[in-house]
């Protein structure tokens, strides 16, 4: 089984800890192939670069030449998901909703720690896009930038425990989920200081995806993620070689 594990950024450094974490929970036999986009942000904190992103994973998808089993869309609250489930007929998994559906099977609540306050919406609206924000108690920002976990991983790692402490303590947060790609690794530092399961979303993903490559389930097209219609496109798509 070969699994495509797509960053939303084009930071190098957080595709290769994305791949690893991935690469951790992925079962023997199973591959992960980790992407960087071949043009974007090196960051996505905004809808801008939100939308950006989802044109860039949907363009480095379409451009691998492998065959593959199942895409993972690496980043958290961003859009896209829904173009790349109308363009492949493999199973796509986002780890928004991967992290947030596996922590409503070990809790009766759950609060998303991620970081800069102005990606709160755009994780709230993802969660209620897909249905899962009934259970959520919080969407906590720990005030650090995704770029800043390379930068002063100390300091990031301090602000997201501190964040998920007082979920725990104030939201009633029972299970806590880590929001961004760039924060896999840091489960078991979280769970130490807060004593409650923490999800990442990454390796949430790469279980679900499998799961549902065994079972010989993929995407229904007879209606939302229907194939594209064949139409002339403008000057697109750009090119990436």
């Amino acid at each position: 089984m070969r699994i495509l594990v797509v960053n939303v950024n084009t930071t190098a450094a957080i595709t290769d800890a994305i791949g690893a974490q991935a690469a951790g929970a992925a079962s023997p036999g199973t591959e992960v192939v980790p992407l960087t986009p071949a043009f974007g942000a090196e960051s996505v904190e905004g809808n801008y670069e939100s939308y950006l992103a989802a044109i860039a994973v949907m363009e480095t998808v379409r451009a691998y030449r492998e065959p593959f089993d199942a895409i993972i869309q690496a980043g958290y609250g961003e859009h896209g998901r829904e173009g790349l489930q109308e363009l492949f007929d493999v199973p796509v998994v986002d780890i928004t909703e991967a992290a947030a559906s596996t922590a409503q099977f070990l809790g009766r609540s759950y609060s998303v720690v991620t970081s800069l306050d102005r990606t709160v919406p755009l994780i709230e609206e993802r969660l209620h896009v897909a249905g899962l924000s009934a259970r959520c108690a919080s969407v906590r920002a720990s005030g650090m930038a995704v770029l800043d976990l390379e930068r002063d991983p100390g300091a990031a790692v301090e602000a997201i425990v501190e964040q998920a402490e007082l979920a725990v303590r104030e939201d009633r947060a029972e299970v806590i989920c880590l929001g961004c790609g760039g924060m896999s690794g840091l489960d078991q530092r979280v769970v130490e200081r807060t004593g409650v399961p923490v999800v990442d979303g990454v390796a949430a993903a790469v279980a679900i995806a499998e799961s549902l490559v065994r079972l010989g389930l993929t995407t229904s097209k007879v209606r939302t993620y229907a194939p594209p219609r064949p139409k002339r496109m403008l000057n697109w798509p750009p090119e990436l070689g």
